[in-house]
Parts: structure tokens; C-alpha cells; sequence
């Protein structure tokens, strides 16, 4: 057996080695092979010839760090003229190492380094004839095979969607129900008692406030499940293979499984996804992750998913759900390979080398706060930029567009200056099926967050299905029937829940006929993108799904990526997205006509 080495340099530092001295043992080199070893020669004599560079740094260690191509290194000598022409030279030596091996010369270096590695672990460590496989060796072998493991984890997200969408419906309808129900009925008691009935203040309040955001606070049992679905399969370790998977997929585009990770961050939200990229090694892959992370649908876009999933999909929701997120990978990976081509062409990914943690069950202690977390973010949200984007949306609704169309808070709803303005923006949508004024205002007041998609469509619905509604005086309320009520509804929707659960793996143990009621609201958007779209609503729904999919992210994601990559490249995203996103819905309403569908 070979005698162990006692000392030697670390793997990988910035920091050049200390000298030895007649005290301490004389260093060590690596074999890194004959072709290699003549490149570090060439460039160790270079170095050599730099008395400066010879002061600061060994001469063999700075020429290995800069075959590795360490960034600080190479930053540190790009700063000197003598450092700069020393890299010239060295790159012509690096190319022709990286022409024989037909790979990266970093990777040709890291390759017999762990090979050295390996030689002296077999000479020193003895191990047990039988080597123990652990558990989550046994679970990679099948969660990350090179076949089975990327329909794995289409399944895995299948699963997810099923749950976001079929399972939690009795809690959309509960809490549709508390909103609609008691909550405005309270709430018109309340100013009828005060006397402001019939007043804007009531307007404000129940018009406003309650429709604009009780309208999204209605997806919270959406968001937490999938944020328990995320914090599940983040914390058993899978989400890890994930970006493994994914580093085929992700090589075309001339980037690595690492960039993956931002994009699965941007299923929660795009802003952090966006930081993320920080992450990545060089500016390239920073940018260019960051132009495709607005493609992976962020948790506020999921509400408009559901909302017209269940209205022109009803029984087909977690399918349409799933097939829109998959859409919005699938568009990213065709953009990263335009970009490419083009805006980056001639520029190859990094290599990508991760260590997979090992697997763990999750505790419900992490899974409980990671899903508080992201779903309190959301209920902060929905008391702050949303309330406040629906008080502007109230009030644009309540001002009439000019001189005798009403007063204040008393004009009809298409004489306001919002239906004036967004009129003017709905021919834009026209040949996508959806060229209604309340739709083409929800997509810019989306521009704000995609939350407001939801709460836009639900006052603008709302007002004209309470302007067609009879003025009936307001019933008398009884908070204690009420409350007996909103208990027994929270009751029902857990029974509904669990029997629905199944469904996941589209077992559906409790079979009914029975569908339920659709609201005023999405009765009232069938209606108008049937009207819209010449009766082909369901082509027409489709095609505002994919918009919202693909158009561009709030202004909060759109100020981080000015922050990250500057303007230029932020409005390339913003009109480039816009233009894609009209694109794409163009092309599936139009093409579903001349396919006969919808």
C-alpha cells in the first residue's frame, strides 16, 4: 500500500498556496496526463517570464488556476497589461488542450483530479466486500433514470395540478359563498343602519373592496396546496433531482441544470426567481435565465387558470392547468434555443456538477412554514397592492368618461372612464376571441400583479350583473344563522375535500351527477367571451389563458429585472413577451377555428 500523502493543496482556491519552507514537507503535483501537463508547462514558463506574477503566485498553481478558468484569477489579471497578454498567450494553449480532449480544459483537469482522488481512496481505505446501497441510491436508480425519470416527475406535476385544482374546489366554492353570502350582506346592513345606503361609500366598500379582493382571497385554498405540494417534494430532496433531470433538456439551450432552479423557484414567484440567477456562474447564463425565467407561471397567475378552467373546462380543469404550465416550459426552451442562435449565439453552457442531497421525509413542522410563508406573502399582497389596485379600478368605474353620463359613483358602467379607456385597447384583442372592454382592461391592470386579473374581472362582471339586478331593499341579517351556516358550509367542503383526494390518481371513489351551479361572475364571462369570440368561447377562454400565461410579469418582476440585467435588456423582456404572448393566442384561437374546434 502506498504511503498516504500528508499534506497537500485544496481541490479548488483562489488563493495561492504557501511557500513551502525547510520546516514543512515539500509539495506535491497531479499527473493531469501528458497533453495536459505540456499545456501547464507552456504556460507555467510564460508565467515565469512575468517576474511580477512570479512574486505573487506559484508559478504552476496560477497556471492551473488559470486553465480552470477561475473568475477571480483571471479578473485579478485582466487588471494588469502583463496579466492580460499572459492570458492571450494562454488562451491559444487552453484551446488546443480543449481540441484534443474534445471537451472544456477545466473539465479535462477536474476529470483527473477526481481520478487521482480515486486512485488514493482505493490505496488507503478498506471497505466491506458487500457495499451497502442506501435508500436513496435505490430511489435514484429509478427517480432519475435516464427514461423513466422525466416522466416521473411530468407525473409529479401532474399530481400537484390534480391536487390545486380538483381537490380544493369545495373550498373555492365555500369561501365563494362566505364572500358573496353573509360577508357583503353584513357589510349592507352595516351602511344602511349607518345611513350611507345606496351611498359611494357603500359603492366603495362592497363594489370595491369585497368583489376586487374577496375575489382572489377566494384561490387561498389553490395557493396552499400548491404550496404544499412545492415544500413537500422541495424538502424530501426530489426538487434537486428535478434540476438534474432537467440539464438535458436545459443543454440545447446552451445553459445546465442549474439554471433550472431559478425557473422551479418561479413557479412561487417571478421576482425571487429572478434573484436567483445570481446564483449562476457567469453574466450569459444570468441573462439569459433571467429572459426565460417570466415563462414559468408564478403562483398569482394560477387563480385566472382555475377561475377559466372551471368556467369553459369544467371536468377537464387539472388537465387544461397542467397542459398551461407545460406550455410555458415548452415556450421557454424553444425561446432559449432562438436566443441562441441569435442574441447569444456561439456561447456554451458551463458544465453542470451538483451533489444530490440525500432523500428525507419531510417534517410537518418545515412543510407548515414554508406554506405560511408564501401563502401570508400572498394574503399581504391581497391587502395592499390588490385592495388598493381595486379602490383605482372602483373609482376609474364610478368617474364618468365625460360631460352628461352621470355623476360620481352614479353612471352607467360603459359611460366610466374605464370602460372608455379600455375600450379603446379591446380591438388590440379582437382577433384573439377576446375583444370585450373587461377583459382587455383586466389584462393592463394585470400589468400591476396577475392577481388583478381576477379581482378586475370580478367588478367589472359584477357591476353589470348588479346594474341588470333588481334594487331589492336589504334583507335582514342574522349573524348567528350566518355563522351556524359558514360553519356547516367549512364542514361540507372538508367532506367534499377528502372524498375528492383521490382523484389525484383519477380514482374517483364517491361518483355524482351533480355539478354545481356556476356564479353570476363566470356565468357572466361565458356569456361575454361567447359573445366576443362569435360563440366559440371555449377557443376564445383557451387563448386568454395563454396570454396571461405568457405576457408580461408585474411591474415588481419587471423592476428586478431592470435591477439584475439592466434596461436594455428588461424592455427586450417586456415587449418581447407582449408580442410572443399575442403571438401564441393568435395563433390557438385563429388555428382552433380553421381546425373546427371550440
Amino acid at each position: 500500500m502506498a504511503t498516504p500523502v500528508t499534506r497537500h493543496r485544496k481541490i479548488a482556491s483562489t488563493e495561492p498556496p504557501v511557500a513551502s519552507s525547510p520546516t514543512t514537507p515539500a509539495s506535491f503535483a497531479i499527473d493531469y496526463g501528458p497533453e495536459a501537463e505540456a499545456v501547464l508547462v507552456a504556460i507555467q514558463t510564460e508565467i515565469e517570464h512575468a517576474p511580477t506574477l512570479c512574486e505573487q503566485y506559484p508559478p504552476r498553481w496560477l497556471a492551473i488556476q488559470i486553465v480552470e478558468r477561475d473568475e477571480d484569477i483571471l479578473r485579478r489579471l485582466q487588471a494588469s497589461a502583463e496579466g492580460a497578454s499572459l492570458l492571450k498567450r494562454a488562451d491559444r494553449h487552453i484551446q488546443r488542450l480543449a481540441e484534443v480532449y474534445g471537451d472544456d480544459a477545466d473539465i479535462v483537469l477536474t476529470d483527473h483530479r477526481y481520478g487521482w482522488i480515486n486512485t488514493l481512496v482505493r490505496q488507503v481505505v478498506t471497505r466491506p466486500d458487500e457495499e451497502k446501497v442506501t435508500l436513496s441510491e435505490r430511489l435514484d436508480r429509478v427517480l432519475t433514470h435516464r427514461v423513466l425519470g422525466l416522466p416521473i416527475f411530468l407525473a409529479a406535476m401532474w399530481a400537484v395540478f390534480k391536487l390545486t385544482s380538483d381537490v380544493t374546489a369545495p373550498y373555492l366554492d365555500w369561501i365563494s359563498g362566505v364572500i358573496s353570502g353573509p360577508v357583503t350582506e353584513w357589510a349592507i346592513a352595516l351602511f344602511h343602519f349607518l345611513g350611507l345606503g345606496g351611498t359611494w361609500v357603500e359603492s366603495l366598500v362592497v363594489d370595491g373592496v369585497i368583489a376586487g379582493v374577496g375575489g382572489v382571497l377566494v384561490f387561498v385554498p389553490v395557493l396552499m396546496s400548491l404550496y404544499l405540494a412545492l415544500a413537500v417534494l422541495e424538502d424530501s430532496g426530489y426538487m434537486a433531482r428535478a434540476a438534474f433531470l432537467m440539464d438535458r433538456l436545459m443543454q440545447p439551450l446552451g445553459l445546465h441544470g442549474k439554471s433550472f432552479l431559478p425557473m422551479i423557484v418561479g413557479f412561487g414567484c417571478t421576482v425571487p426567481a429572478i434573484y436567483a440567477t445570481r446564483t449562476l456562474e457567469n453574466r450569459r447564463d444570468r441573462v439569459l435565465t433571467g429572459l426565460l425565467v417570466p415563462f414559468m407561471s408564478c403562483s398569482a397567475r394560477l387563480p385566472v387558470y382555475v377561475l377559466f378552467a372551471a368556467i369553459f373546462f369544467p371536468g377537464r380543469a387539472g388537465l387544461v392547468i397542467f397542459g398551461i404550465y407545460m406550455l410555458g416550459i415548452a415556450a421557454a426552451v424553444l425561446l432559449g434555443l432562438v436566443l441562441k442562435r441569435t442574441l447569444f449565439q456561439g456561447n456554451d453552457g458551463a458544465a453542470f456538477v451538483m451533489e444530490l442531497p440525500p432523500y428525507r421525509v419531510p417534517t410537518l413542522r418545515s412543510i407548515w412554514l414554508h406554506m405560511w410563508r408564501r401563502t401570508s406573502s400572498f394574503m399581504h399582497k391581497a391587502w395592499t397592492v390588490i385592495m388598493v389596485m381595486s379602490i383605482v379600478v372602483w373609482a376609474l368605474m364610478a368617474i364618468p368618461a365625460g360631460p352628461g353620463r352621470g355623476a360620481f359613483a352614479h353612471t352607467e358602467i360603459d359611460d366610466s372612464i374605464f370602460a372608455t379607456a379600455a375600450q379603446a385597447i379591446a380591438p388590440v384583442f379582437a382577433p384573439l376571441g377576446f375583444g370585450s372592454w373587461q377583459a382587455s382592461g383586466s389584462l393592463i391592470t394585470g400589468f400591476v400583479a396577475k392577481e388583478v386579473v381576477v379581482s378586475t374581472l370580478g367588478q367589472t362582471y359584477g357591476a353589470e350583473v348588479a346594474a341588470t339586478g333588481d334594487e331589492t331593499p336589504p334583507q335582514a341579517v342574522n349573524p348567528v344563522q350566518d355563522l351556524v351556516r359558514i360553519g356547516a358550509g367549512f364542514v361540507q367542503a372538508t367532506v367534499d375535500t377528502i372524498k375528492s383526494i383521490p382523484l389525484i390518481v383519477g380514482i374517483d371513489l364517491f361518483p355524482h351527477d351533480e355539478s354545481p351551479e356556476p356564479s353570476a361572475l363566470m356565468s357572466s364571462i361565458q356569456r361575454s367571451f361567447a359573445a366576443t369570440s362569435g360563440g366559440h368561447a371555449g377557443l376564445a377562454g383557451l387563448a386568454f389563458m395563454v396570454f396571461v400565461l405568457l405576457y408580461t410579469p408585474c411591474i415588481v418582476a419587471v423592476t428586478a429585472a431592470r435591477h439584475e440585467f439592466g434596461a436594455r435588456w428588461m424592455w427586450t423582456s417586456v415587449i418581447g413577451q407582449f408580442a410572443l404572448a399575442w403571438i401564441a393566442a393568435f395563433l390557438v384561437f385563429q388555428g382552433g377555428l380553421l381546425l373546427g374546434l371550440g
